[in-house]
């Protein structure tokens, strides 16, 4: 049986922070919310409750501005939200997930840590469950913003700690004034902190009630529950154990030196049937280390102009891979120039380099760009895209900007999926690098290996792709160790 809402003063009389007027949404035709009509007055903390399905969170993300509805909302400025699933940025800290709104905007204030502050160093992924409720909470409220929505922000909490944040939730509102809207399930939980509960059944408000007056005097009921809650003790929702350590299995070391071992006797086996035209590890090593000075210096020839090359790479790449990511439209228009270019073999644009840019460095770029700027574009295209929508929807509720999306959301969101590309991106680059060698009569490694092989020489030929295959395993491992001290903090 449906009970009559409670007589309200007419809105004239009521100084509103939201107004909401035959608000409907559907969904594949499918209503999910119908005419609905609520006004709010400042300072008000409202629940709504409901069954799943209802249309709760659908409401609250109209208000929010995150959902297109029919019908006319108006809210006293941009309202601060706090999402179910917290959606802490994982690459920030406690303190930067909370100053957030503030680095985005320009406005707001920290006014509170919500008992953080012993633990702003931390990352969201080292945190508990009420912690991160905490950390989310402190942020909407850093926004300063009137209008404060809560989607159901302690469900995944046990009781006792829920309790618990029902009690600091009520002083808070108290304290702040704020106008907060809060979907939950719990009944309990509604009528104790609301000054209404607003009942949303089957997209349609069926009542609004009055709970004032009504709802208990605290948080904690008496009798066995009392009991119970005092042997349990009282619940600490900022309690962080330390992930353990993960460990490696013994065998891959040893897989690693057999499969080494394995390779070197395979060349050995092989450098005795043809030792003509196929030196033996041993003889490769003996030339190594009679030509060291001049391989270094060849060496240092070619990392100069791979290093150039994923330079190159990365300021051409990765604004073309951007634009590809963020506009369908680009990538529709760009990508099949970029497959052609990359199906075009080296050797052939290499001596047309060679008529119109001469024996240059700059020849040498090109090439070895060519070769190397695929991956760059590829990653931060895929990167960008793989940016949760769920985080981009905290930015548009905090108002945040393009710099701010770009600086605090795309690139370090991509930035996983960009290194991974640069791994890649450095071993072409080296390739390109030995090719412009061959090609532009260099002094590096191409070169090098080049002028041998014509002598006979094959020792010496072999032992300066030996040094190549060395930079290309220390230029892999450096970006790999740079991947794992940006990406250290985030959970893999």
């Amino acid at each position: 049986m449906s009970l009559p809402s409670p007589t309200l003063p007419p809105p004239a009389t009521r100084d509103l922070a939201i107004r909401l007027s035959q608000i409907s949404v559907q969904f594949d035709g499918q209503a999910v919310l119908r005419g609905v009509d609520l006004e709010v007055a400042r300072g008000e903390f409202i629940a709504i409750i409901g069954p799943s399905g209802g249309g709760k969170s659908t409401l609250l993300r109209v208000i929010a501005g995150l959902q297109k509805a029919q019908g006319s909302v108006s809210v006293s400025g941009q309202p601060a939200m706090v999402f179910q699933d917290y959606r802490l940025l994982p690459w920030r800290t406690v303190e930067q997930n909370i100053r957030l709104p503030i680095e985005l905007t320009g406005r707001g204030k920290v006014s509170t840590y919500l008992g953080m502050r012993p633990y702003l160093h931390l990352y969201p992924h080292q945190l508990s469950g009420g912690m991160k409720a905490r950390v989310a909470i402190a942020r909407a409220l850093a926004q300063d913003a009137e209008v404060l929505l809560m989607d159901e922000p302690f469900a995944a909490l046990d009781a006792l700690v829920r309790e618990r944040f029902n009690l600091e939730l009520k002083e808070l509102h108290k304290k702040s004034g704020k106008t907060i809207l809060f979907v939950t399930h719990s009944i309990r939980e509604a009528v104790y902190l609301a000054d209404r509960v607003v009942v949303l059944k089957n997209g349609v408000i069926e009542t609004i009630l009055d709970t004032r007056d009504e709802g208990r005097i605290t948080a904690f009921t008496d009798g066995v529950e009392a009991e119970l809650r005092a042997r349990l003790g009282v619940a600490d929702s900022t309690h962080v154990e330390p992930p353990p350590a993960p460990l490696r299995p013994p065998w891959e070391l040893f897989g690693v030196l057999g499969l080494a071992g394995l390779f070197l006797l395979s060349w050995a086996l092989l450098a005795a049937r043809i030792p003509l035209f196929f030196p033996s590890p041993l003889a490769v090593w003996q030339a190594a280390l009679h030509n060291a000075p001049q391989l270094a210096q060849s060496a240092l020839a070619t990392l100069e102009v791979a290093a150039l090359g994923v330079l190159c790479s990365l300021l051409i790449g990765t604004p073309i891979g951007y634009l590809m990511g963020r506009l369908r439209t680009m990538e529709r228009l760009l990508s099949p120039f970029i497959v052609a270019l990359q199906a075009i073999p080296t050797v052939i644009v290499a001596p047309l380099l060679v008529i119109w840019f001469g024996f240059s460095l700059e020849a040498k770029l090109i090439t070895t760009t060519l070769i190397s700027i695929f991956p760059v574009m590829v990653s931060t295209m895929v990167g960008v895209r793989e940016v949760d929508r769920i985080y981009r929807e905290v930015f548009q509720t905090i108002g945040a900007g393009p710099w701010g999306i770009l600086t605090k959301l795309e690139l370090p969101g991509a930035l996983p999926v960009l290194l991974g590309g640069l791994r890649l991106t450095v071993s072409l680059a080296l390739i390109g690098a030995v090719v412009a060698d061959f090609t532009f009569q260099g002094e590096g490694l191409g070169a090098f290996a080049n002028t041998e092989r014509l002598s006979f020489r094959y020792a010496n030929a072999f032992a300066a792709v030996g040094v190549n295959v060395v930079l290309g395993i220390a230029l892999y491992g450096l970006v790999t160790l740079l991947e794992y001290w940006v990406l250290r903090y985030r959970r893999r």
